[in-house]
């Protein structure tokens, strides 16, 4: 097998497979020169988990903090010791940048290329199996909108995923423009020092202060048995997750007026919530955005940081001149305006020289390609932790090879004979950052297996709970009478060059 990606869901995949899978071989491929994903890309001040740890962290290694938040490098060791104490490290392949994956069917297996970074040089790799982990986005370069006359601001202008080392805000005017994850997490980290900063927004978003440590995780410790009080505690977390957001989409009005009610409480008296913190949306239609102990509330109202609801009309030299009329100024220009999403790392799939168009497949239980045999990718939930779906995905992984190495198969291929499945999106969120991509991305279908529920409790039921063979996945083994013995070797990878 190979695993693309050496981040949360990649270390993930090693680990499930080495465990579940002993008599496989496999090996990561990972573009970058460090493990650890989006936790070693992403440097900016305040970066930190926007879910809790207890399902963001592994169910095979919990997440021993009491912190329900915690802060990138603290993730990022996280992610880099579990790799290590299982060996997984020395799996990994740095600088090696899958540009093309080609299945052929008569070999039954995958033909991958590979870039070096360092040197450009082509690696040639084959395996029996391809998983994906690269996540959804681009890691070379977020989104960032054509603002006019942005050449002429003669302050810094920087985007959160390229943060420079040497920015120094101290005492500086600071404007952070959007008001995401991003935006809520960098405001109260930069307001310790900046002189002040302000996020301009074009809409509000939904935000909510959390406590940064929950007594009953600690409860729980104390009264039971660690492994059985971090799967307590991971399901209370999961379930906690998942509850709010059924409430949300049953009951929106009534979460609407519990989240203004604690926004009074965490704001200055006469606050202009209407304008700055009640979204056009309802709650849960974009991804929910949260502030431990409140920090994004406490720096306006010290002061320190305020809001402005308008539109860039075009940048100045001295800062941002606004729709209103209005006049920003700044030293500092953040744009946290969002990441491009991207479907395999940008790789080329084919099957037996014939490129994949990736918006007329459908997508089966979230995890494998319409017609695309042995090959599955790790992709997250957007209501809940990343790895809880993801770990379920990786469980689903092995549980297929094993039953193909069982039973002589050497192909598994999602395939859709119900006339009555209809294509949807994918990604169920408003957001611009999957608006921009839904058309590049495969499809969800209206009915099971081809449904992506967002849900882990249905998701558990339909991917742990139930077996593998059912009518929408076809097993086979190619005709290879015709292929070179050299061909037709057990291994699961081999590499060429």
């Amino acid at each position: 097998m190979v695993i693309v990606g050496a981040g949360i869901s990649g270390i993930g995949a090693g680990h499930y497979v080495q465990t579940e899978c002993p008599w496989a071989k496999y090996a990561i491929l990972e573009a970058r020169q460090a493990m650890g994903g989006t936790w070693d890309l992403f440097r900016y001040p305040g970066i930190r988990s926007d879910s809790d740890m207890f399902t963001l962290g592994y169910s095979f290694r919990p997440w021993s903090s009491n912190d329900t938040i915690a802060d990138g490098a603290s993730i990022l060791r996280y992610l880099e010791e579990t790799a290590q104490r299982s060996g997984i490290d020395g799996r990994i392949r740095f600088g090696h940048r899958v540009v093309r994956a080609d299945w052929s069917t008569a070999e039954a297996r995958w033909h991958v290329t590979a870039e070096r970074v360092d040197s450009g040089e082509t690696v040639e790799l084959t395996c029996n199996f391809l998983f994906g982990c690269t996540g959804y986005y681009r890691y070379d370069h977020g989104y960032l909108p054509d603002f006019a006359d942005m050449d002429r601001f003669e302050g810094t202008v920087v985007h959160p995923q390229a943060w420079p080392e040497d920015l120094d805000v101290t005492g500086k005017r600071v404007v952070v423009v959007g008001s995401g994850a991003t935006a809520v997490t960098l405001i109260p980290a930069l307001a310790r020092t900046a002189k002040h900063v302000v996020m301009l927004q074009r809409s509000p978003t939904y935000i909510a202060a959390v406590p940064t440590r929950n007594p009953l995780n600690s409860l729980v410790r104390r009264v039971l048995p660690k492994r059985t009080a971090s799967s307590v505690i991971r399901w209370y977390h999961a379930l906690f997750t998942q509850g709010f957001y059924q409430v949300s989409q049953r009951h929106p009005e009534a979460v609407k007026r519990v989240l203004r009610a604690g926004l009074r409480r965490q704001l200055p008296k006469g606050y202009d919530i209407a304008t700055h913190f009640t979204p056009r949306y309802k709650p849960w239609d974009q991804r929910f955005c949260v502030a431990p102990e409140g920090d994004l509330f406490e720096a306006i109202r010290d002061g320190r940081a305020s809001v402005v609801t308008d539109h860039v009309e075009r940048f100045t030299p001295t800062g941002i001149l606004l729709e209103s009329g209005t006049e920003l100024e700044a030293d500092v220009v953040i744009t946290a305006t969002g990441l491009q999403l991207l479907f395999f790392g940008g790789a080329e799939v084919m099957v037996d020289g014939e490129p994949v168009d990736l918006p007329s497949r459908m997508i089966y239980k979230g995890m494998m390609l319409e017609g695309v045999p042995n090959f599955a990718v790790a992709v997250g939930y957007t209501n809940a932790s990343w790895t809880l779906k993801c770990e379920l995905t990786c469980d689903y992984v092995c549980r297929l090879l094993n039953h193909m190495h069982e039973h002589g198969w050497r192909q598994c291929t999602p395939v859709n004979a119900d006339a009555a499945v209809v294509p949807e999106p994918l990604l169920g969120l408003s957001s611009g950052y999957v608006q921009r991509a839904a058309h590049l991305f495969p499809r969800q279908g209206s009915k099971f297996p081809w449904q992506v529920h967002q849900s882990y409790l249905r998701d558990y039921r339909a991917m742990k709970m139930r077996g593998v063979e059912d009518k929408a996945m076809v097993f086979s083994s190619p005709d290879v009478d015709s292929v070179p013995r050299e061909k037709r070797d057990s291994s699961v990878m081999t590499a060429a060059g």
